[in-house]
This record gives structure tokens, C-alpha cells and sequence, in this order.
């Protein structure tokens, strides 16, 4: 095992900051490169964080000795071919999410992963906070009984990524809401309810604001272009049925006609509770909860704070994969669960294009 694990990016974009900012408390880890096709922004992105190495090719990156593990913040369309290209030069690789442009592209990296054997994750950020391993493990524990269905969702009012960007690009992309927002909501759901085993799914996205140049909010930092023309989805449902009789119904939005700016939330229902957990401006003070509900007798009972397991203290993504990568953890996310999780957002745009249910058994 490393002593210290040393990391290189490859994007200098918006979030990318997120590796600096997470590990600039780990005594054994440290950001020592990054890469980005905009020099730019990769001078300024590493004058803030002090980054001393700056190399101007991708494969001068994967090609440094000093490097041990790749962090792949950029566009959506070389999330897989990027990954693919660290595991071949022997790095391990946290990759942001969405996990590829679609299951295919997925099922690559996981072949390769078994290659290469180097640790792969995949950043999903919502299954770190201390309310999430708390909803997950109140319901491992069966507090809520037998869980049978769940609500996600996370509607922003306004909240388009920059306009005239890849965001709203599909060839860069590869969709829109549904695998920016929605990949987050439907992971961390199926993540506290503890099933990864999806069979069918119907589902409908739609493209209703952004192509008419609406609903930009404040996320993004990528250089308009007008030729990035908006064809992706600001609108997306699906109900998804899961192994054991579950099933899962799916909301979530950039930009839609509704009261409040912002909600998200999962609801796990069960035969002897029910687990809450979200971000609503109704909801204490629109800031992040958790509400436990159960009965006593013919009394229900919100328990706000409820006593339950917190497996990473630290909370983090990135402090999870070097822990990892040293031996002291365990990756929370692992490549079957982000296999299946792809596997529901593929099934979801392809149900939305045929007008039917798919069958992800045969996707």
C-alpha cells in the first residue's frame, strides 16, 4: 500500500475543485497535477489550489511516474474513454458521475477494471452526507420493515446549467437533467433502500424550456458557444420496478412551472415506517433533513433525529477512495451498483423513445 496517494486531474472546470477541497485535511493524499485542454482555466485552477504540475497533453499526465490515481471531471462524453486510458496506464480512477453515456459504454470499464485490477469508483456525492448512511442504515436494519416502494425527486424551478454549453449538447453530454440531477436522486435512493436489482421501467423525458433559450440558473463555467444547440431533456419521470416486489417512481427537472425553487428528496416506504430524507424550502428551513416516521399504537411518530449508524464519519466521496485505495475502507460505491444504475437511466430514454416498458434484464 502507498503511503500517500497522489492525485492528477483531468479537468479544470467547476468541479473540480471539489478533490482540492475534500482532501486538504488527509494527511495521506494530495492533488500534484492537472490537466485541461483550456490553459487558461487550468493556470487559474491551479494558481488557487497550488498545483505545481501543469502538463499540457493527457498523456503527459497518465504518463508521470508520481501520479497514482486520476480524477475524471470533464464533459460527459469522455467520462468512459478517459477512464479507459488511466486504467491502461496503471492509475486508479475516481470518475465523476454520470458513469458513461449509456450501458454499453459502462459495461467496457467494468472489463477493464478486471484488467487492470485498480481501484475504480464512481463520485457519487449523495450517499456521503450523514443523513443518507443514516436513512440507509435505519433501513438495513428493518426499522421501516419491508420496503415496497420509494419516491426521488429533484425538481429546480430554474436551474438549467449555463445555456450555449455541453451541458445542454447531447453529443457531449449524452442527456440532460436525467443524467446530471436524476443519476443522483435514483442512485442515492436505491442506495438507502438497499436494492440494486432493476427489472423494468417505463419512462418519458422532455425538452421544453432550454431549447427555447429559458431556465438558465447559476451552475456551470464552460464558454458559450452558439452552435452548442440545446437538445437534451429538462423533464424527465419513470417508474421503475425492482427485484422483490419494489418499485420506484422518478421526478426530476431543470426548469418546470412549480411553487418552490428547489426540492429533493427520497421517500422510502415501508410496512412499518417510513424514511424522509431531502432538501425542502418547507421543511426545516430548506435545510438538508431527515424525518423518521413510525406508529405507536394508533399514534405516528416524526422522529427528526433518529438514532442510526454513520459508516464513513468523514462524509466524503474522495476521502472514501483514497481510504481505499490505502486499505482502511471499503469503496461505498462499487461498479455493480453503478451498473445498474446506468443500466435504469439507458432504460429510461429508451423507454421514453419507444413509447413502452423496457425490460433492463435485456438491455
Amino acid at each position: 500500500m502507498p503511503d500517500i496517494v497522489r492525485f492528477g486531474i483531468i479537468g479544470a472546470g467547476a468541479i473540480a475543485p471539489s478533490l482540492c477541497r475534500s482532501l486538504a485535511n488527509h494527511k495521506q493524499a494530495k492533488v500534484v497535477a492537472d490537466y485541461d485542454v483550456h490553459e487558461g482555466r487550468q493556470k487559474a485552477f491551479c494558481d488557487q489550489f497550488g498545483i505545481a504540475k501543469r502538463p499540457r497533453s493527457l498523456d503527459a499526465l497518465l504518463d508521470d511516474p508520481e501520479i497514482d490515481a486520476i480524477y475524471v471531471a470533464v464533459p460527459n462524453k469522455f467520462h468512459v474513454p478517459y477512464t479507459l486510458k488511466a486504467l491502461a496506464a496503471g492509475k486508479h480512477v475516481v470518475a465523476e458521475k454520470p458513469f458513461a453515456m449509456d450501458i454499453e459504454e459502462a459495461r467496457e470499464v467494468a472489463k477493464a477494471v478486471k484488467k487492470s485490477r485498480k481501484l475504480w469508483t464512481l463520485g457519487m456525492n449523495r450517499r456521503y452526507p450523514a443523513l443518507m448512511q443514516k436513512a440507509q442504515d435505519l433501513v438495513a436494519r428493518g426499522v421501516i420493515g419491508e420496503v415496497y416502494h420509494a419516491k426521488a425527486r429533484w425538481q429546480r424551478r430554474w436551474g438549467c446549467p449555463r445555456l450555449q454549453t455541453w451541458f445542454g449538447h447531447k453529443k457531449l453530454s449524452g442527456g440532460g437533467c436525467l443524467l446530471d440531477i436524476g443519476v443522483h436522486m435514483l442512485d442515492q435512493t436505491m442506495f438507502i433502500a438497499g436494492n440494486f436489482k432493476p427489472l423494468t421501467c417505463s419512462g418519458s423525458v422532455y425538452g421544453k424550456f432550454g431549447n427555447r433559450g429559458l431556465g438558465e440558473g447559476g451552475w456551470g463555467q464552460s464558454d458559450r458557444d452558439p452552435k452548442m444547440t440545446f437538445d437534451v431533456e429538462d423533464f424527465a419521470n419513470a417508474h421503475i420496478r425492482l427485484a422483490g416486489g419494489m418499485s420506484i417512481d422518478l421526478d426530476v427537472t431543470w426548469a418546470v412551472h412549480m411553487p418552490r425553487p428547489n426540492v429533493m428528496e427520497s421517500i422510502i416506504y415501508g410496512t412499518e415506517g417510513t424514511v424522509w430524507v431531502g432538501q425542502d424550502e418547507s421543511v426545516a428551513g430548506g435545510k438538508e433533513s431527515i424525518l423518521l416516521c413510525t406508529r405507536k399504537g394508533k399514534e405516528f411518530v416524526n422522529d427528526e433525529n433518529p438514532k442510526a449508524k454513520v459508516k464513513y464519519p468523514h462524509c466524503d466521496r474522495f476521502n472514501n477512495f483514497v481510504n481505499a485505495v490505502l486499505g482502511k475502507e471499503q469503496p461505498c460505491v462499487t461498479i455493480d451498483q453503478a451498473l445498474a444504475v446506468q443500466t435504469v437511466l439507458t432504460g429510461i430514454y429508451r423507454s421514453s423513445a419507444k413509447g413502452a416498458e423496457v425490460d433492463l434484464r435485456k438491455i
